[in-house]
């Protein structure tokens, strides 16, 4: 089941299958709606998934997603594509899953000010369930942020996931918010998850609760200075740092924060009473831990509790990959092309683990084991 879920909505009902002949359906495709770097569609392929393409409007995403994954990448907003344009991309005999994980500014609660639902990027989830609407997948999943569950407009996804607007069941649904860490993810991380299938009855599995430490996942990297590139690996850089910012984080201790420096070195507006609520800023990992969650500015030392537990730097582009489970091998940039921390950072933070990726295609794959 799904565990460590503050909220858990599970369809239980097994007694009515639809109508499909699962003999002549020899494996499960999948595409990958908002694709980014890959990280879904990687986890899929690990567990027997086979995605077919990803869809994305960000044209930095199509190098890493096409050269560490098989899969073709399809440079257009969600908005622009019809559910006839999908279904096409699938082989006849295959079992359709449609994934979909839209960009989370909306829900996020690092988002500053209020967002009306008419902001463009609320609309790519019900843009999500029109194309669910007109490509039929026998398989759905989704995974965003937690604040999401708050939010009307994932309610009404889930209700036209479930039924018909005749009353008749569409789907076997189940949701919650999953801690990560507790699947072997070496970051403390909490995504809402939610598998739907025509087949059945679906839910992930009981996480079996050992992490990763940060040691375990980075402390065999080469050691790296703040703004110095690894000759081996270019992904393995890390960024500048201000001589104010260089002199507070050699007073930082891992697990500490702020408070612990010199007085002249605290800014300004964390000495404020109102500034003493943002205590995991400017702060160094612990090595025996898993690392804070990896957002799209990671490698700043400002921008959260990224700094390395002994090294005076923020996190390395490699290392941000590799707490977020992406292999040491995985390439977000094409050798002749420049390496910007913006433009990486962002494609990484957004991405969906891949060992995430996996557990879901695990879930999948089992899942139509047990129905054929």
């Amino acid at each position: 089941m799904i565990a460590d879920c503050s909220v858990v909505c599970c369809e239980f009902s097994q007694s009515t299958l639809w109508n499909i002949d699962l003999s002549f359906m020899n494996k499960i495709e999948a595409i990958d709606l908002f694709c980014g770097a890959g990280g879904l569609t990687y986890g899929l392929g690990k567990a027997n998934v086979k995605v077919v393409a990803g869809v994305d409007i960000d044209p930095a995403s199509r190098f890493p997603f096409e050269n560490n994954n098989d899969a073709k990448f399809i440079q257009q907003s969600v908005e622009k594509v019809s559910g006839k344009q999908l279904r096409a991309l699938y082989s006849k005999d295959a079992i359709k899953l449609l994934a979909g994980c839209a960009p989370c500014q909306p829900f996020s609660t690092y988002s500053q000010g209020p967002r009306g639902k008419n902001d463009d990027q609320w609309r790519l989830l019900e843009e999500f369930s029109r194309l669910i609407d007109e490509c039929k997948p026998e398989l759905v999943t989704m995974e965003n942020v937690p604040a999401l569950l708050t939010h009307s407009v994932f309610q009404d996804f889930v209700s036209s996931l479930r039924y018909f607007s005749s009353g008749r069941r569409r789907y076997h649904v189940s949701y919650g918010l999953v801690s990560c860490e507790k699947y072997g993810l070496p970051q403390t991380r909490r995504r809402l998850v939610l598998l739907a299938s025509k087949l059945g009855h679906i839910e992930l599995p009981a996480p079996s609760g050992k992490t990763l430490c940060v040691k375990r996942t980075i402390g065999q990297l080469p050691s790296q200075t703040a703004g110095g590139i690894d000759a081996d690996d270019p992904i393995h850089r890390s960024a500048n740092m201000s001589p104010k910012n260089a002199a507070r984080i050699r007073q930082s201790t891992p697990g500490g924060t702020w408070s612990d420096w010199d007085k002249e070195l605290v800014a300004e507006c964390h000495r404020r009473p109102s500034g003493r609520t943002y205590p995991s800023v400017y702060g160094r990992m612990e090595w025996d831990k898993p690392s804070p969650t990896i957002t799209t500015q990671f490698y700043g030392f400002g921008n959260g509790r990224f700094g390395h537990p002994e090294q005076h730097r923020a996190l390395t582009l490699r290392e941000g990959a590799l707490l977020q489970s992406f292999p040491k091998s995985y390439q977000f940039v094409a050798k002749d092309k420049p390496i910007r921390f913006t433009v990486v950072g962002r494609l990484i933070g957004n991405a969906v683990p891949p060992l995430l990726g996996k557990l879901i295609g695990d879930t999948i794959f089992q899942h139509v084991k047990q129905y054929r």
